[in-house]
């Protein structure tokens, strides 16, 4: 059978303040700013994407940062920590750096086999990680403030906390294409492409609270699928799960489709093409607000209603 879904396609989260957003993820993550335009449903906030140097799928924090938006709240129904693969000699330096920059952070410890942990929160309280292994053959991004062999090279996984893992399981497994990794503990790990930047856990967390929507949360996940013709058959497939999946719809770098899983997770389909290179040069992206045609006649509005952003790379190096 044709695999539909090859991985993690991106993370989209909420934030509250644009431009403390930037200063985190371009400044001390190093990650570069791959694309700065709107949310499509409300187009007076932006929708900042951060990524590699092509925004590849498997790279991709999305953040939708509505200014003064209060505190949501990690729990069970909500994918509550997002985790960043590094090679396993840059431990040391990160931990420096987090150090350096006042960000606190767990101590390291030892997940699966090869696998170092280091937790933290960005501004807003997002869960994140840094993953140090050596099994990444990826390359991060070489144009920030962190030095290439130090750089984040995408993602290594996503943790999503449920009351119990089994129904979540059988749609990864049973229409998702994907397959059980590892497991350890209350731990289940899945991945339709066993590889870093393609692992889902899911955590059982019966006796956790039930997370809330707001800053420092994570509102969908998407997976990655080739082309639109799969992303029709994956569709298909949801709905005979009954899982009520939206019409496709343009979302300019890439077409989607939405559902929620069983646990209450929104997931998202999204094609792989056209990408991010579509209306500016790899080597501009992000340098200029981008609009969707149908908001292109309201720009002098948006770039008067949108907060300015600056980025000094120097304050970062």
């Amino acid at each position: 059978m044709e695999q539909l879904i090859t991985g993690i396609h991106h993370v989209t989260a909420i934030a509250s303040n644009a431009q403390k957003n930037l200063d985190f993820y371009s400044g001390i993550l190093g990650l570069r700013l791959v694309k700065k335009t709107v949310n499509f449903d409300a187009p007076e906030v932006y929708h900042l994407y951060y990524g590699d140097e092509k925004g590849n799928p498997g790279s991709i924090l999305t953040f939708f940062p509505y200014d003064g938006l209060i505190a949501g709240r990690h729990g069970k129904g909500m994918l509550n920590t997002t985790s960043f693969s590094l090679a396993g000699t840059s431990i040391e330096y990160w931990l420096n750096r987090l150090k350096r920059f006042g960000i606190a952070h767990k101590h390291p410890e030892e997940r699966f086999q090869n696998e170092v942990v280091v937790y933290l929160e960005d501004t807003d309280g997002l869960g994140l990680e840094l993953v140090f292994n050596d099994t990444d053959t990826r390359s991060g991004y070489s144009g920030g403030p962190v030095a290439a062999e130090h750089a984040i090279k995408g993602f290594f996984s996503v943790e999503i906390w449920e009351e119990g893992y089994e129904r979540t399981a059988g749609l990864l497994t049973e229409q998702l294409d994907h397959k059980p990794i590892a497991e350890k503990g209350n731990r289940f790990r899945f991945a339709a492409t066993d590889k870093p930047g393609n692992y889902i856990d899911l955590v059982c967390a019966p006796d956790s609270m039930k997370a809330l929507a707001g800053s420092g949360t994570v509102h969908h996940l998407a997976f990655s699928t080739p082309t639109s013709v799969t992303q029709q058959s994956v569709r298909q497939r949801i709905l005979q799960r009954m899982l009520n999946p939206t019409p496709v719809l343009d979302r300019n770098y890439f077409t989607s489709i939405y559902f929620r899983e069983p646990g209450g997770v929104l997931f998202e389909i999204a094609t792989e093409l056209p990408g991010f290179s579509i209306d500016e040069a790899v080597e501009h992206l992000g340098a200029r607000l981008q609009l969707p045609k149908q908001f292109e006649n309201n720009r002098e509005h948006l770039e008067k209603t949108l907060p300015s952003l600056a980025f000094n790379i120097e304050n970062y190096q």
